[in-house]
This record gives C-alpha cells, sequence and structure tokens, in this order.
C-alpha cells in the first residue's frame, strides 16, 4: 500500500502549480507565486521519487529562487520527504523550465539537511497528503554563514471532492525565530494555495 500511495502523491506533486487566484482575492496578505516540482531522473536515488523545487514572485520580475531537492521515498512504512540543499543554487535558478539541466545531477551535488525530513500521512477521506516535521522541530541549514530554521507544512490533494477537481498545494513553510518561535518569514494569514497548471511525467 505504501509503494502504491508514493506513486500517487510523487504524480500529485509532479506539475506546475499557481495561486493567481488568491493573490487577486487577497493581494495584501499573498504574492503571486508560482512553483515548479520537476521530476528528476530515477538514477539521483535510485528507489523513490525526487523533485527539483524552485518558484518565482510573478510580479517582481526577479529570477526564481529557493531552490531546492525533494526526495520521497518509505521509512519503516511511513511515507517520507527529505529535503536537500544545493552548493550553488543560483546555479540552477530556471532549471524548472529547462529540465535538459538537471539531468547531471549527482548525489555528490546535493547538500544533505538532517534536520529537513518531513512524515507525510495520507487522509483517505479528503485524499489530502499531509507533510509535517516530526515534533515540534525545525528545518535548519546554513548558508553564507548564516543558519536559518523552518517550519516545513505542506497538504496536497483535490480541492474538493467532486470528480476531476484541481489538485492544491497548500503551502505553508515559515521562517521561525528559535529563541521566540515566532515567525520571521512566511504567510501569516494561512497557507499559499497553489492550484496545479500543469503536470510533468514522472522519470525513470
Amino acid at each position: 500500500m505504501s509503494e502504491a500511495l508514493l506513486h500517487q502523491l510523487a504524480t500529485h506533486m509532479a506539475g506546475e502549480f499557481d495561486n493567481r487566484q488568491q493573490s487577486l482575492a487577497d493581494p495584501t496578505w499573498f504574492l503571486h507565486l508560482r512553483l515548479w516540482q520537476r521530476p528528476l531522473l530515477k538514477a539521483l536515488f535510485c528507489e523513490g521519487y525526487s523533485f527539483f523545487i524552485e518558484q518565482i514572485s510573478v510580479a517582481s520580475g526577479k529570477p526564481p529562487y529557493r531552490q531546492r531537492i525533494l526526495h520521497l521515498t518509505t521509512r519503516d512504512g511511513q511515507l517520507w520527504g527529505q529535503y536537500y540543499a544545493l552548493p550553488d543554487p543560483i546555479a540552477y535558478s530556471g532549471a524548472a523550465t529547462q529540465p535538459d539541466r538537471l539531468t547531471s545531477l549527482t548525489r555528490e551535488d546535493l547538500i544533505a539537511l538532517p534536520t529537513c525530513g518531513v512524515a507525510i500521512e495520507y487522509q483517505p477521506a479528503s485524499q489530502i497528503f499531509s507533510a509535517r516535521l516530526p515534533g515540534n522541530s525545525l528545518c535548519s541549514f546554513t548558508a553564507n554563514g548564516i543558519t536559518t530554521y523552518v517550519r516545513l507544512k505542506f497538504d496536497l490533494g483535490p480541492e474538493s471532492p467532486a470528480a476531476n477537481s484541481p489538485m492544491v498545494l497548500y503551502l505553508e513553510d515559515r521562517g521561525v525565530d528559535p529563541d521566540t518561535d515566532k515567525p520571521t518569514w512566511g504567510p501569516l494569514m494561512g497557507p499559499f494555495q497553489l492550484v496545479k497548471q500543469s503536470a510533468f511525467a514522472l522519470l525513470g
């Protein structure tokens, strides 16, 4: 069952997502974001499914940012998502729409982030996958000598039980001050609601 759910989760995740409707309805609190989750070759991890992820603030005119790798697998029968960083993420800016640039990625190109793994639960009634860090832990990573702490959180599933309902990614990653537990960046009025606009095929 876990393998079937893993394939279902990966299929749902693979694609381009956009929250245009949310940003138009509430522009004060929600930027217009576009996010890509581009499948990578199976050879990168040999098991499970992996994605190159990046996003863009559509109205800013700035290049894509927050490049990272997500590896979906199972751990002790539990769906698991493990994040990795890239040593020079800017070098991969825009690669989500130019996937040929990603074919040469190897494990040696990735930076392990041992605190940045999420347990993923499937809720059959709503058909939603929910990803959370274990306990009340924080994802942490260091770049340019600065350590950043993030509370990772997403839900992914159909917008409604109706047939052919669009897939929605509810993204609620937040930067956190580890001393006060107060957010430093990220959505303050609930998650970004990114609707799947197009699907990408999983790679062998």
